[in-house]
C-alpha cells in the first residue's frame, strides 16, 4: 500500500507534469509576495499583518483550485486549468474557513507559544506543549482537508471533523504521509519549488484519501472483516492495472521499450 502511494504519486505526476509546473508557478508567486511584504511594511505593524492575512487567504483560494484539479487529475486522468477559478470561488467557504484557522493557528503559534514559555513553571509548561500537539495534530489532519471536500459529501465543517476522523483511523498512514509531504517539500528547495512542488503535495493528498477510500468501501461491504486484515493488493488491483507495467526508463525514454 505505501509503495504504490508513493508510485501512483510519481507516475499520476509525471503524465501531468507542465500543468502541476504552471501551477507551482502561481504558488510561487504568492510565497514571493509573502516574503516581500517583510520589505514593503515593518514587521509587527498594522500593514504588515493585513497584508499577511490578505495573502494567507489568496494562498488557500488558490490550493483550493488547485485541489479541485488534482482531484481531477486521480479520477479522470487529467484536468483544465481554466476551471480553477471557478472551483476556488464555488469552494469559497472551504478556503475561507481555513484561513481564518491558518490565521488564528498562527497567532496562537507566534503569540501564545512565546507567552507561555516566558511565564515558567507548570502553567507555563503546560501551556506550550498543549499548543504543540494541538499544533502538531492539525498539521497532520489538515492534509486531509481539501481531499475530503472534493471527495466526500458535507460542508467546510464536516470537511475539518472527517480529517480528524481519517486521522485517528489511519494514524501510521497519515504519519507517513506527512514524512512524504516532507520529503517532497524538501525536494522541491532544489528546483526553486518548480517540481515538485505545492501542487504535487497536493496531488497526493488526494490520492491518498482515494486510496483509504477504498479501506472503507470494503469494510462498508464486509462488516465483520478485521480492520487490521484490509486485502489491499485485492482492492488496489484496478489502481495497478490503470498504471500499468511502466519504469522510469520506459517515462524518459519511451522509444526504448
Amino acid at each position: 500500500m505505501y509503495l504504490f502511494f508513493i508510485k501512483k504519486v510519481f507516475f499520476d505526476a509525471w503524465d501531468n507534469l507542465l500543468s502541476l509546473i504552471v501551477l507551482n508557478i502561481g504558488f510561487v508567486l504568492i510565497v514571493a509576495g509573502i516574503a516581500y511584504t517583510s520589505v514593503v511594511a515593518e514587521p509587527g505593524s498594522v500593514l504588515f499583518f493585513v497584508l499577511y492575512i490578505l495573502l494567507i487567504f489568496l494562498f488557500n483560494f488558490y490550493s483550493c483550485g488547485v485541489a479541485g484539479y488534482t482531484k481531477e487529475i486521480i479520477y479522470t486522468g487529467s484536468g483544465e486549468l481554466k476551471h480553477i477559478f471557478k472551483t476556488a470561488v464555488n469552494g469559497w467557504k472551504q478556503w475561507t474557513l481555513l484561513s481564518v484557522i491558518t490565521v488564528a493557528e498562527a497567532s496562537i503559534l507566534f503569540i501564545g507559544f512565546p507567552f507561555y514559555l516566558s511565564v515558567g513553571g507548570i502553567a507555563g509548561l503546560a501551556g506550550a506543549v498543549t499548543i504543540f500537539w494541538v499544533t502538531f495534530f492539525w498539521i497532520l489532519a489538515s492534509q486531509y482537508y481539501f481531499p475530503a471536500g472534493f471527495q466526500l459529501n458535507g460542508g467546510a465543517l464536516k470537511q475539518i471533523k472527517k480529517s480528524f476522523m481519517l486521522l485517528l483511523d489511519n494514524t501510521g498512514f497519515t504519519i507517513f504521509l506527512g514524512l512524504h509531504t516532507i520529503v517532497v517539500f524538501a525536494l522541491s528547495f532544489f528546483t526553486a519549488f518548480l517540481i515538485p512542488g505545492i501542487s504535487v503535495i497536493m496531488l497526493s493528498h488526494q490520492i491518498a484519501l482515494k486510496l483509504r477510500l477504498y479501506k472503507y468501501d470494503y469494510l462498508e461491504e464486509n462488516p465483520d472483516a478485521k480492520r487490521s486484515a484490509i486485502p489491499w493488493d485485492a482492492l488496489l488491483a484496478e489502481e495497478r492495472e490503470h498504471i500499468g507495467p511502466r519504469s522510469i526508463k520506459g517515462m524518459i525514454f519511451p522509444w526504448k521499450d
